[in-house]
């Protein structure tokens, strides 16, 4: 296996003990986009017992995002597909209010913003139809994505995340072992009326969150463990302040895949977001397994702006892929390119799991490469936009747009997913 640019091989990759370095080849980028071909191929070969593809259809499909993004960014000045702008739901900048009232060195404000930008992410899975968050300073009600990441963003400055008074504004082991349900409950304003969906779970991830960061402090520091000790050690392997894009991502897979308490686990070493499909042929243990990946993919996307600021350029971003959930996914089911055999029942939730929503995320994943290149002829532009470009100008909100449109008035997923509030 070729490492990339920055990468160095990962400690599970030695001679001790092979069975891992098997396993751990499902902890690459190009393995998501592979096994996630062979079940396209597999579907469009109409072996499927779930979904048929019209593919004649993609080309109205980025027609749609292209308008969409035109009217999002006129200028066409499209930034990346990241945590930081849910953060500016309502066009209030609050990332700039409160880095402004940080007095830190600009290495040491960007460690802070990997701090927020990871707890955030991994809290931003699926919050359910019925959660609202009231934001106080604006008097809005939010929703969705935007509403968890101001809530999370609010609790981070509250200095709920840091063990250390005097250091309110980060995030750190000690600090995350302590968090609960309730304490979550009472920062994101859940009760009776406001369920959030996945509480217990989403307050588990960050238990093992802060777990993981302990474990490692070649990664993430000792003295306190913490997310934004990684830009250290990305500065560490970098090749004249350069990394590839895929190597910050091996570096979160390596270090954070044992977080995820729904996640696949092999012989006891944590795959992650994964799940078995019969197209996904391989040899050994990882015979069938679709490695997904898709909240280290959002976070690997969240971090980019963090690592820029800290000086170190992150290279080859056409080498990660679409974000495999239902924004993604449901507008490939909504403008008819993946297409269902059987109506969909909107009363029942498939597992995330099951083999069709394995399936359903698998081809998402597929069919988004060729659309980055249809949308990118429809706007004129060049090679430099790319799949965080297209998904933030793009892809998400065209998938928001439609759901709205054809299921109204919150616009859920045209596939009811069983979320458990960590993973999709």
């Amino acid at each position: 296996m070729a490492i990339p640019v920055g990468r160095r091989a990962p400690s599970w990759s030695s001679d001790r003990d092979g069975s891992l370095a098997e396993l751990g080849t499902l902890h690459d980028v190009a393995a998501v986009r592979e096994r996630c071909d062979m079940v396209y191929r597999w579907v469009a070969d109409g072996r499927s017992p779930h979904f048929t593809l019209d593919e004649s259809r993609l080309a109205a499909v980025a027609g749609y995002v292209a308008d969409i993004t035109r009217e999002a960014y006129p200028d066409l000045k499209i930034p990346y597909h990241s945590r930081w702008r849910h953060f500016s739901a309502g066009g209030v900048d609050r990332w700039s209010e409160l880095a402004a009232r940080v007095d830190a060195a600009a290495l040491e404000r960007a460690r802070i913003a990997v701090d927020l930008a990871t707890v955030s992410v991994l809290l931003d899975a699926g919050a359910g139809n019925a959660w609202r968050y009231h934001d106080r300073k604006t008097g809005h009600s939010l929703t969705r994505s935007e509403g968890l990441a101001v809530a999370s963003l609010d609790m981070f400055a509250a200095g709920l995340f840091s063990s250390d008074p005097a250091h309110p504004h980060r995030v750190d082991h000690a600090a995350l072992a302590r968090i609960d349900a309730a304490t979550l409950a009472r920062h994101f304003q859940v009760d009776g009326e406001n369920p959030l969906v996945g509480l217990d779970q989403r307050s588990v991830l960050l238990r093992r969150l802060g777990t993981a960061l302990s474990e490692r402090p070649d990664m993430f520091g000792r003295t306190p463990a913490r997310p934004g000790n990684l830009i250290d050690y990305l500065l560490g392997i970098a090749e004249q302040r350069r990394i590839a894009a895929s190597a910050v991502l091996a570096a979160l897979l390596e270090s954070l895949s044992s977080i995820w308490p729904s996640g696949l686990t092999l012989e006891g070493f944590a795959v992650g977001d994964a799940g078995y499909h019969p197209a996904a042929r391989a040899e050994g243990r990882t015979d069938r397994i679709v490695p997904f990946h898709k909240l280290s993919q959002w976070l690997t996307y969240s971090l980019l702006e963090p690592l820029e600021a800290a000086g170190l350029g992150v290279e080859r971003l056409h080498e990660l892929t679409a974000l495999p959930e239902y924004r993604n996914g449901g507008l490939l089911v909504d403008l008819g390119v993946i297409r269902p055999r059987a109506p969909i029942d909107p009363l029942v939730r498939h597992e995330v799991s099951s083999e069709l929503v394995v399936e359903w995320r698998a081809v998402t994943v597929a069919l988004m490469d060729p659309l980055v290149d249809l949308v990118r002829a429809r706007l004129d532009l060049d090679a430099s936009f790319t799949m965080p470009k297209m998904l933030q100008g793009g892809t998400w909100s065209a998938g928001r747009k439609i759901a709205r449109e054809l299921r109204p008035p919150d616009g859920p997923s045209p596939i009811p997913v069983a979320a458990d509030g960590t993973v999709f």
